[in-house]
């Protein structure tokens, strides 16, 4: 595809997922080109449907050679990067298999390097990195204690980044909302409910009696948090989380 010199693009890791695809498809909506990345390409392909400003862009954000799949890929000015690959759920910080935090760390952490590396030298003022994380890395809660290793880290790391690429006006964010509706939730629902005996329903409602109005966090609203960081005023936000966890806060990011 010719690259038109004058378009801004956007990076999408884990664009075909559900978070991602929202994205992808805002990001598109605003007149950004986007380099759609995922491990497989034919959700991708799906994603892009034959869009000529959509590059589909198969790469492993865990590995050095996806860092270069991505780098390769990029045709222009980058306006934002956007790592929203989901890591692994799995059970409490007494039986978590080691491999399963480390796995949960090397997407959102590593994986945020990875891409941070590919897109720098295309980056300008006012370009954006965002990671989508969650509540959980602040307000851990048994069920998911990868989640909450991996964000707590991941929002560790935004910061290092933010100062580290400031010089260049580039500011760093972490969008980390609670609970989102999505099959991801749903599965960790039912294995939650398995594991107690109760009925997946009663796991619901627990995890909306957490929320003070009650809500669990849509797909939606995520996509907004991540248009906001577009705005320029956003860059007095550099290095910080928007928690987006309709109220449950008991630590303050």
């Amino acid at each position: 595809m010719q690259a038109d010199p004058e378009r801004e693009w956007s990076v999408v890791v884990g664009a075909s997922g559900a978070i991602g695809r929202h994205i992808v498809e805002r990001f598109l909506e605003l007149g950004l080109g986007v380099v759609a990345v995922g491990r497989r390409v034919e959700p991708l392909e799906s994603v892009a449907g034959g869009r000529q400003d959509v590059i589909v862009c198969p790469a492993d954000i865990r590995t050095d050679e996806g860092e270069n799949d991505i780098r390769r890929a990029i045709p222009g000015t980058v306006r934002v990067a956007v790592n929203s690959a989901a890591a692994p759920m799995a059970g409490s910080i007494l039986d978590v298999p080691p491999e399963a935090i480390r796995e949960a760390t090397d997407v959102k952490v590593n994986g945020t390097l990875r891409l941070v590396r590919a897109v720098e030298g295309h980056l300008t003022t006012d370009s954006r990195i965002v990671a989508i994380g969650g509540n959980l890395g602040y307000d851990p809660i048994p069920e998911a204690a990868t989640a909450g290793v991996a964000n707590a880290a991941l929002a560790n790391a935004i910061r290092q980044l933010s100062r580290a690429l400031g010089a260049q006006g580039v500011t760093c964010h972490v969008v980390a909302p609670g609970p989102v509706w999505t099959e991801r939730l749903q599965g960790m629902l039912a294995d939650a409910a398995a594991s107690r005996g109760v009925a997946a329903d009663v796991i619901l409602e627990e995890f909306r009696d957490r929320s003070p109005i009650g809500h669990l966090v849509t797909i939606e609203e995520v996509v907004w948090a991540v248009e906001l960081l577009l705005a320029p005023e956003a860059r007095t936000l550099a290095g910080g989380t928007l928690l987006l966890d309709a109220g449950q806060r008991t630590a303050i990011p």
